[in-house]
């Protein structure tokens, strides 16, 4: 009896198999080469041309040296620093942007900021903010069906807050700086720590289902947890410092300056129609950034969903016009009220349905997102059709 000869695969075709596979795993790159140019892959590119990297350094030593940043055009900024930063007009790194969730943020930044002043040469604007973050719509994967354990009367921030509780990782978070802004030993930094770290990496719809609840006019006890979820009595300062004096504090960290230049980039009116500069889910995901910093904001009573910073402009001096301008970009933002409403209406229009009714709209939402063409399944039929002619001939 003649064995039928094993099939086995050719050279040829073993060979495309192991070309074909690397390509499928694109999806395990590291994070930082999720981005387009971020400013840690832009300094690997500068340090490997000499000129560009003794140019980085000098220029991280003048801005090192700075308390304050300072324009390029102004007399204390010297010519040789100056040197520096025409030196890397032309580099990879006057491009390179920043993520909120990268590893390795705090670097990132670091590394903006030390090339800022080559920006701000000629029509460069001084500021800039360092985030390049997609704004992306994720389905809301919550049911809503589990709070029929609260009364049905119960206020919209209780509700929002009860979602927090049932989820594993929001609840482990809002915990974390629980415990680090309660009580008379509270640290106000580790607070703040905590803070940032929620806001951070909780979801989006937990942490602003926290923050934006909304309240009606009279119900004094959900405006008094809804103001009190960012724990003020130990974030916020006990004595109001004057408002230019935290903007310079803030300014000399380079997260509280990325927080607020990026508030300042997406809730900013253009014109005097108010016309703002970006969406409303940048805006608020803006200022949400800027809760944990030395520039947290909140609300200013229980009765109304005014915000404003923890700061006043008295003795300002002939700065006051300057510091009123910082404290209205809060208290009097047409952009940030808008953006605030919209995501309160939504929400209340999220409860207002029938709890069935809410859970179908909500998974109905995420499978339409599912459903949508993802951008690997084109090269996943081509590799599919591929092996299988070379099957097919072979």
């Amino acid at each position: 009896m003649v064995r039928s000869p094993s099939r086995r695969l050719s050279p040829v075709v073993l060979l495309l198999l192991m070309m074909l596979l690397p390509l499928g795993a694109g999806d395990s790159l590291p994070t930082e080469s999720r981005f387009k140019n971020s400013c840690i892959q832009a300094r690997r590119k500068c340090q490997a041309d000499p000129t560009c990297k003794a140019a980085y350094h000098h220029l991280g030593s003048c801005t090192s040296s700075l308390s304050t940043p300072l324009p390029l055009e102004g007399s204390s900024f010297p010519a040789d620093c100056l040197e520096a930063a025409e030196k890397l007009r032309n580099s990879s790194l006057m491009g390179c942007t920043c993520h909120r969730r990268m590893k390795n943020q705090a670097t990132c930044l670091d590394i903006y900021w030390t090339i800022h002043p080559a920006r701000s040469i000629g029509d460069y604007e001084l500021d800039v903010s360092p985030y390049e973050d997609p704004v992306t719509r994720k389905p809301w994967k919550m049911n809503l069906s589990k709070l029929d354990i609260l009364k049905p009367d119960s206020d919209l921030c209780l509700k929002f807050a009860m979602l927090c509780t049932l989820n594993e990782k929001c609840d482990r978070l809002r915990k974390g700086y629980g415990e680090a802004c309660s009580g008379h030993r509270c640290q106000r930094q580790v607070c703040l720590g905590q803070l940032r770290s929620f806001f951070e990496r909780a979801s989006e719809p937990h942490a602003q289902g926290l923050l934006l609840c909304p309240c009606l006019p009279t119900d004094r006890g959900c405006g008094e947890r809804r103001r009190n979820t960012i724990a003020p009595s130990c974030a916020l300062p006990t004595e109001a410092p004057n408002c230019l004096d935290l903007q310079s504090l803030c300014f000399t960290d380079p997260l509280c300056r990325s927080r607020l230049v990026d508030f300042q980039t997406h809730c900013h009116p253009m014109d005097i129609l108010g016309t703002c500069a970006t969406e409303q889910s940048r805006c608020l995901r803006a200022y949400l950034g800027l809760i944990g910093t030395a520039m947290t904001p909140n609300f200013i009573s229980n009765m109304n969903t005014s915000v404003a910073l923890s700061c006043t402009c008295r003795g300002s001096g002939n700065l006051q016009e300057e510091c009123e301008g910082l404290e209205r970009s809060f208290s009097h933002n047409p952009c940030l009220m808008e953006a605030i409403t919209a995501k309160m209406r939504y929400h209340s229009q999220l409860f207002s349905q029938d709890w069935e009714d809410a859970t179908f709209s909500v998974m109905e939402h995420e499978k339409n997102s599912a459903l949508r063409p993802q951008p690997w399944m084109p090269f996943l039929f081509s590799c599919t059709f591929t092996l299988i002619l070379l099957w097919s001939l072979w």
